[in-house]
């Protein structure tokens, strides 16, 4: 049996293909997670960048982060909810990277969000003015009201945002009556 020397370690040829094997088999696991939860990943990165390379580049750190925390998820929750603790933790800590450094822009970049023509539809208008009450919440009270909006119990929400489930019950609360404040100023 061959024996291959490594980072001042003696190691053999079969335990070498057997930490190939195991990191293959990590690797095939990641991807197959990362396929079926994919969507959450894009409702974050929808939901904390309106630009679409700044999706793309959340997207991939999201990503980066989720391969990095893989090899110690001890499956005790919830693919899912595991999925959403850290690309939300990602979320919120880029969004504030990146409110700690303002970017200047002319005039010309920015990009004016003035639709050509608006549905005649009340469906739509209350949409609407939901999405533009939303832009008053911080980042954390749309990481719960998005859960909430996926239809996710309490328990489930606490456990992916770190806090109990009756807090979540009062900032749900509380969040509510502020998008109700919001949608009454407009």
């Amino acid at each position: 049996m061959a024996t291959y020397f490594r980072q001042g370690q003696r190691t053999t040829h079969h335990s070498q293909l057997k930490t190939q094997n195991a990191y293959v088999s990590i690797e095939k696991q990641f991807v197959t997670a990362l396929q079926a939860h994919q969507a959450i990943i894009h409702k974050i990165c929808g939901m904390y960048c309106r630009d679409f390379d700044d999706r793309k580049d959340l997207f991939q750190e999201i990503v980066i982060q989720l391969w990095k925390a893989f090899p110690k998820f001890r499956q005790e929750s919830k693919v899912s909810t595991w999925v959403y603790q850290i690309a939300l933790n990602v979320a919120i800590s880029d969004l504030r990277k990146i409110k700690r450094k303002p970017v200047a822009q002319s005039l010309d970049e920015l990009n004016h969000d003035i639709p050509d023509w608006i549905p005649d539809t009340g469906q739509e208008e209350k949409l609407q003015l939901l999405y533009k009450a939303m832009e008053h919440l911080s980042s954390v009270e749309k990481a719960l009201l998005m859960l909430y909006f996926e239809e996710k119990e309490n328990e489930e929400i606490a456990e992916i945002m770190g806090i109990t489930a009756n807090n979540v019950r009062v900032k749900m609360t509380r969040i509510r009556e502020k998008l109700r404040t919001e949608i009454g100023r407009k």
